[in-house]
């Protein structure tokens, strides 16, 4: 086994998740089978309590595990399926080793950071590099490690002090520390910056570790002479220093632009655009939607558009003209909602082309029942736990004590009832699929049948028939709710059939696509 450690310094968001991702997906490209392990040192269990503007969205696995968005990024360029032991934090490491000291596994000793924590990260890490992450269940070859934050950080230390172990452990030769940092360009002087990536550096192998490659997050390439100066004081080559530069649509390592990334230079060309409104509260940080924007970006891509996403307040709803079509994802809490509401009806009348996404999908239930059905209270029981007509419910299983780890989580079976629907038909008339959840709340079942007799149909239940996984609205060119999350399995070469459908139809192009069986045009 081969391990890279990917550390970031300077700053943090520095673009340790993308430059961990794309040398794994370098790699792969060359034959080997690549895993990926993100470590997170702060002291939560999991993302999964955090609001989208601490980190960004919670990426949600096969497993059910609530990660960091960067687990997302891993598997959409290596195309694996992660678990939720691929993303270590101190609260795991160190609930484990409390555990195992209550366990009596340390009988006699003192339980301490070095060695037992570091001990347990090590440990951690050697046994999930191995677990298989393709679809053909082979052992990795290499192992590529995001550790998050910066060095010099005291939340980080431990894991620092666990992998200056752990080089002589593997062996030298099977591990690799690729160190991340920043050049900065003054604009008074115009001059490249090599002092904060100098102090970085001495502060890692300060630490224990020398870093084999230094990449420089910079807005132009790195000159020859400032390479040279960055090699002199950090103990490395010229040739083991190398650029990440800053570009539109993707942070890209120079000289590394082989078939990986032949489609981001596509993209590039394309002249079509499709314009689509994204309607959420949590519209001032793009990392929210993380997954929403890569999974239309796929669908955009796959049928030769440019993808022009407004992201709309729903507290301060203001619909542009020029909308080719609405998508409202998930979320929690009320606020935002009635802008959300109206977003629907306006997709609903307008007959514009609408996706909803777990609380979009619930919210276009309580859209139709009060305009459609005449249920001027109807609501969901998050928001008003005394409404008249809860068309939106709690789960059986929801425990409104303990919030963490609480909610259906993870890879579920949806299936379709009906051969008359239109996402059957996107993904390729399956009698079933099998997409990962994360909600508390459902569409109560027992008034499904009030919404049926006026067009909305239930076309998806879960296995036992209970739960209403899909909608469908009748005469309408695309007005389609989902109660999973298909964006956390888009690919860039496989797009997520609702949010393609959602482009197709915002093309005026789905009905050629359902003709054709589902097949795209030639690229």
């Amino acid at each position: 086994m081969k391990y890279i450690l990917v550390t970031g310094g300077v700053i943090s968001g520095i673009g340790k998740g993308i430059i961990a991702s794309s040398i794994g997906t370098i790699l792969k490209s060359c034959g080997l089978r690549v895993t990926a392990i993100k470590i997170d040192p702060y002291i939560n269990i999991d993302a999964g309590t955090f609001s989208p503007y601490e980190h960004g969205e919670v990426f949600v696995l096969n497993d059910g595990g609530e990660v960091d968005l960067d687990l997302g990024n891993y598997e959409r360029f290596l195309d694996i399926n992660l678990y939720k032991d691929n993303n270590i934090t101190t609260g795991k490491i160190y609930q484990h080793v409390i555990n195992k000291e209550r366990h009596g596994d340390y009988l006699g000793k003192t339980v301490q950071v070095v060695p037992h924590i570091t001990d347990a990260v090590q440990e951690w890490v050697m046994n999930q590099a191995k677990v298989p992450v393709d679809d053909d269940r082979k052992e990795p070859q290499i192992c590529v490690i995001e550790l998050g934050g910066t060095i010099g950080d005291i939340e980080g230390m431990p894991f620092v002090e666990a992998f200056r172990q752990f080089q002589f452990k593997a062996k030298r030769e099977n591990f690799c520390n690729i160190h991340v940092s920043l050049v900065p360009q003054p604009n008074a002087t115009g001059e490249q910056k090599t002092k904060p990536t100098q102090n970085s550096v001495r502060a890692l192998r300060g630490l224990g570790l020398s870093p084999d490659l230094i990449v420089c997050r910079s807005a132009k390439p790195i000159e020859m002479a400032v390479k040279e100066k960055i090699s002199m004081f950090c103990h490395v080559e010229p040739e083991q220093v190398s650029t990440l530069l800053i570009v539109k649509y993707l942070l890209i390592l120079e000289d590394q632009l082989d078939k990986p990334f032949s489609h981001c230079r596509r993209y590039e060309r394309l002249l079509k655009v499709c314009s689509i409104a994204l309607v959420g509260k949590y519209t001032k940080l793009s990392d929210c939607y993380a997954s929403v924007f890569k999974a239309l970006e796929h669908s955009a891509l796959a049928i030769n558009h440019k993808l022009d996403l407004m992201y709309i307040d729903s507290t301060e709803l203001e619909l542009a003209s020029g909308i080719f079509g609405i998508l409202v994802p998930g979320g929690f809490g009320i606020r935002g909602t009635e802008g959300k509401l109206q977003a629907i009806s306006w997709a609903r009348t307008k007959k514009k082309p609408f996706l909803g996404v777990c609380l979009g999908m619930q919210l276009a239930v309580v859209e139709f029942a009060r305009n459609c059905l005449n249920w001027k209270d109807a609501n969901s029981t998050e928001f008003d736990p005394d409404t008249k007509n809860p068309v939106v419910i709690d789960m059986p299983e929801h425990n409104p004590g303990d919030m963490g780890g609480t909610m259906r989580l993870g890879k579920r079976r949806t299936v379709f009832k009906t051969q008359n629907s239109i996402l059957r038909k996107l993904y390729g008339d399956e009698t079933f699929v099998e997409e990962r959840h994360r909600h508390r709340y459902e569409v109560n079942p027992e008034l499904t049948h009030s919404f049926e007799e006026k067009g909305l149909k239930f076309v998806g239940h879960d296995t036992e028939g209970n739960r209403m996984e899909i909608i469908e609205l009748e005469n309408h060119p695309y007005f389609v709710g989902v109660q999973f999350h298909p964006e956390f399995s888009s690919r860039p070469m496989k797009p997520s059939p609702p949010y393609l459908g959602l482009l197709l139809a915002a093309t005026g192009t789905l009905n050629a696509y359902l003709q054709r069986g589902c097949k795209l045009s030639p690229r």
